[in-house]
């Protein structure tokens, strides 16, 4: 599959049929989403891999009981290393490892979808919550929850905002 055809044809897939995602796949996208370019190339992320259904079914709670957390094969839970990006202080904190954790979802979203895989990118959480149930380390910070699977549906391409309401040349 080519890069554009794969960013462009990306959707958000909140339906999954049950089969289980193997292991070895797991561990490839989370090899590619890591190759994602980093801060200092500290690359200031780790991820955590929930197959567990009791572990999903708390995640999808704590994910303001999106449903489809819990139906997934599997979520990966992409947090920010905070300890990781240190050397850069504060903006290291606040900023860089965010973007450090955000850079690699993307990588992983694009690399389940060439996989024949489905994915969408959650965001709203409660952040307290979900380092509860996977009992993260204080220098972990849940980002990104990234239901995984094979699609069971096929979901239109959304709007996009034109090139003349988001480009600015020289000044904004």
């Amino acid at each position: 599959m080519e890069l554009q055809e794969a960013i462009r044809n990306r959707r958000s897939i909140r339906a999954f049929a049950p089969d289980a995602v193997r292991e070895d796949l797991i561990r490839d996208l989370i090899g590619l989403a890591n190759w994602a370019p980093s801060a200092g190339n500290l690359q200031a992320r780790d991820f955590v891999i929930v197959r567990d259904p009791a572990t999903k079914q708390a995640l999808a709670r704590a994910a303001l009981d999106q449903e489809f957390l819990a139906e997934a094969p599997a979520a990966i839970v992409v947090c920010a290393n905070l300890r990781r990006i240190a050397h850069y202080g504060r903006r290291g904190r606040d900023l860089y490892a965010i973007q450090d954790a955000a850079a690699a979802t993307q990588n992983l979203l694009l690399a389940a979808h060439e996989a024949g895989l489905g994915a969408t990118w959650v965001g709203a959480f409660d952040e307290a919550a979900v380092r509860d149930l996977l009992k993260l380390p204080q220098h972990a910070r849940p980002v990104a929850l990234v239901p995984i699977g094979k699609p069971a549906e096929r979901p239109g391409a959304p709007d996009r905002l034109g090139l003349t309401e988001i480009l600015h040349w020289d000044h904004y």
